[in-house]
């Protein structure tokens, strides 16, 4: 099981910090990431958070699920790593 979740629905005025915060109740976070466009700096929508433990990770995946964060129904769930295709 991983300890990395990936986070969409998030509103554009979700930041690194505000995430971490509202992981964090559910274990120790190591690094909790909004992901921005490359262009215009702005969010994505979408980021991830890392915990210390897979059990925490686990019970925020089923706290956080559908939660409602900076007024946006979030949706949560373990991170996959895709496969980089060498660009």
């Amino acid at each position: 099981m991983s300890n990395k979740l990936f986070v969409g629905g998030l509103a554009w005025a979700t930041t690194d910090e505000t995430l971490r915060k509202a992981f964090s109740v559910h274990g120790e976070v190591s690094e909790a990431r909004v992901v921005q466009d490359r262009d215009t700096g702005r969010s994505r929508g979408f980021g991830f958070v890392t915990f210390e433990s897979a059990e925490h990770a686990s019970a925020a995946v089923k706290a956080m699920n559908n939660a409602v964060l900076d007024g946006r129904n979030i949706r949560v769930d373990f991170a996959t790593e895709r496969e980089r295709n060498g660009r």
